[in-house]
């Protein structure tokens, strides 16, 4: 079946990975070919298509919205071809994934859970990047990541919803009832939110602001005052008798997401890991 409007096939991968890239050098890298090679390949595809899919400027080489969007199609179709193929050879995916999750929550959250990992999805091995924000899947070498939803994710990202945040003041269970109020720079707005979605107005003596998230919940767990805890990150201190809950946990409007570039059910390990996280209930069972 002619296709008169199919572009060279040869050109579509050099052209997708010097999108990704935003450079031909790294995505001649990528591809162990010349910069040359990419560069002719790119000219050619932009002949066949009548258009200039670049704005080349003396140091920068920017796609064009038309690029971007041929672009992500491309990888779509490249990333079902390669699962195609896989299928056909019958040769799973192997090797370690690269996580990155947010640092609070991959150190109290996620590494005391690991163990369970490795008994329950043997096949599935983690290299564990601590990080937070806009996930840069191929320049900083991520397969997955674990982001809440307090920012915009990328049009071409697949997002899987694993749980949602709750959250409520929490303190060592011998602390004064009206004591200090922590507060963190990385959620300024934590205490207005609960006070908001509960209605309850918090008496405290005295308020106390600490740079990082994890150490307003490690100050409360010293009795230093009370803190707005997340539940998956307070889970534990819960259940060990190191933090009460005098209010429980409320939605806050925002969830936590497994992030990568191609649907999770392309890859049996990806799979395997959503249910695993989906399977731990990081949310609190109904009062």
């Amino acid at each position: 079946m002619p296709r008169p409007d199919l572009p060279p096939l040869g050109t579509l991968e050099p052209f997708e990975a010097t999108v990704r890239h935003g450079s031909m050098t790294a995505a001649a890298r990528e591809l162990h070919v010349t910069h040359g090679a990419v560069s002719r390949q790119v000219r050619g595809l932009e002949r066949a298509l009548g258009v200039e899919l670049f704005e080349r400027g003396p140091r920068a080489l920017v796609p064009t919205p038309a690029a971007r969007r041929l672009a992500a199609t491309v990888r779509d179709a490249l990333d079902g071809i390669e699962t195609a193929a896989r299928e056909i050879a019958r040769r799973p995916p192997t090797g370690p994934l690269t996580l990155s999750c947010e640092p609070t929550l991959l150190m109290r959250w996620l590494i005391p859970r690991l163990p369970d990992l490795a008994e329950r999805a043997p096949d599935v091995t983690l290299h564990l990047v601590a990080a937070g924000g806009p996930v840069h899947f191929d320049r900083d070498g991520i397969d997955l990541a674990i982001r809440r939803d307090d920012f915009p994710f990328p049009a071409d990202t697949h997002a899987t919803r694993l749980f949602a945040e709750h959250v409520g003041p929490v303190h060592r269970p011998d602390a004064p009832a009206a004591g200090t109020l922590l507060h963190t720079a990385t959620r300024p707005d934590a205490w207005d939110d609960w006070r908001r979605r509960t209605g309850e107005p918090y008496p405290a003596a005295s308020e106390q602001t600490l740079e990082h998230f994890s150490l307003t919940l490690q100050a409360a767990a010293s009795g230093v005052g009370t803190a707005i805890g997340p539940y998956a990150l307070v889970h534990d201190d819960l259940a060990r008798g190191a933090l009460t809950a005098p209010y429980g946990f409320v939605p806050d409007g925002t969830a936590y997401h497994l992030l990568g570039r191609r649907p999770v059910e392309s890859d049996p390990r990806t799979a395997a890991l959503r249910d695993w996280l989906r399977s731990l209930a990081a949310e609190p069972g109904p009062s």
